[in-house]
């Protein structure tokens, strides 16, 4: 059962105490015992002046179970740890969020400027995220116009656990502007550096499975990765770094371990990202959608393998040298 908690704008230990800054690892939101978060390589050393106030209430992200295996063996293994998070916004219950738990602060702050729900972190004076009742507490400045009325519609989405997406969000792409191809592309190297970045990859999922992953990149070089239950989360995480770090999407490329559907696709345009790159694969309502936008769709995207769905005017093919076809011939069984 849920439970409302009373003064949630207070933190209720002074161990979740504190503000993210600028240059701060973020994996260091909380005891972070396993790689669910990489830090930029370039950031401010100081905040610009506004950012919200955060705290940093991560937690352990797997738990040990026993098992029994197809041998009769009793063993060891780690699971994720999947909890629910309820986001009020001043005092007005919004959500719930079925997460990790890695980066929860930017969690929420990237699902309200998904949600188009706010612009900027500026509008936002506070987020504070208590385990202890499975909240998270946002305090804005000057409130959220007619957010009952904008609230109302939700679309319920394919992401793990069932996302929610409100129905005004999709008409804001129409203001969505990419930078032009010639400004925002990739070479078929860059494409299969990445890749490689994200095969050697210390994950949960390597260890846990049952997450997704999301990261940014610039060219070849690791922004940031975000493990989550959901991939819709971990991309929202990512926003909401992007947004703390001032961080423009026009030259940087999106990817994701979940398939590309027409929200992944939708938030990745409002973050102002024209490439994304998917280890899986891609749907109608995300290709017709990102074709509309003039964006660059890489599907079923592994090792040096991929497949470029669309805006193909972005992608300096280097083509591979085709294999050599192999046959296999069963061997037909020896009379006796």
């Amino acid at each position: 059962m849920r439970r409302r908690a009373p003064g949630l704008n207070k933190p209720r230990t002074p161990a979740l105490q504190g503000r993210f800054r600028l240059g701060e690892n973020p994996s260091m939101l909380g005891p972070q015992p396993e790689a669910s978060l990489v830090s930029p390589t370039r950031v401010a050393t100081e905040p610009p002046s506004g950012l919200p106030h955060m705290t940093r209430a991560g937690g352990a992200l797997t738990r040990d179970i026993e098992i029994l295996d197809e041998y009769g063996q009793r063993r060891t293994i780690a699971i994720p740890i999947e909890r629910p998070l309820t986001v009020f916004v001043d005092k007005r219950e919004l959500v719930t969020l079925m997460t990790l738990g890695a980066a929860p602060e930017l969690l929420v702050l990237g699902y309200l400027i998904n949600q188009r729900l706010v612009g900027s972190p500026a509008e936002v004076a506070s987020i504070t995220v208590d385990w202890d009742v499975s909240a998270a507490a946002v305090k804005t400045h000057l409130g959220i116009e007619h957010l009952e009325a904008r609230t109302a519609k939700r679309v319920v989405t394919t992401g793990c656990g069932q996302g929610t997406v409100f129905g005004d969000v999709m008409a804001g792409l129409d203001a969505v502007r990419l930078p032009d191809a010639a400004d925002a592309r990739i070479r078929q190297s860059t494409l299969n550096a990445v890749l490689e970045v994200m095969r050697q990859q210390d994950s949960v999922h390597r260890r846990a499975g049952s997450v997704h992953g999301c990261a940014l990149f610039q060219g070849a070089e690791l922004l940031m990765f975000v493990e989550d239950v959901g991939r819709h989360n971990a991309i929202d995480a990512i926003a909401g770094w992007m947004a703390m770090q001032g961080v423009r999407g026009h030259d940087k490329l999106f990817y994701t371990t979940g398939r590309l559907t027409s929200e992944m696709v939708m938030k990745a345009a409002h973050m102002g990202v024209p490439m994304i790159v998917s280890r899986n694969g891609v749907t109608q309502m995300g290709h017709d959608l990102a074709t509309r936008l003039g964006m660059t769709l890489f599907g079923r995207a592994s090792n040096r393998h991929f497949l470029c769905y669309c805006g193909f005017d972005r992608f300096d093919s280097e083509p591979e040298p085709m294999r050599p076809s192999v046959r296999v011939v069963s061997a037909s069984p020896q009379e006796g």
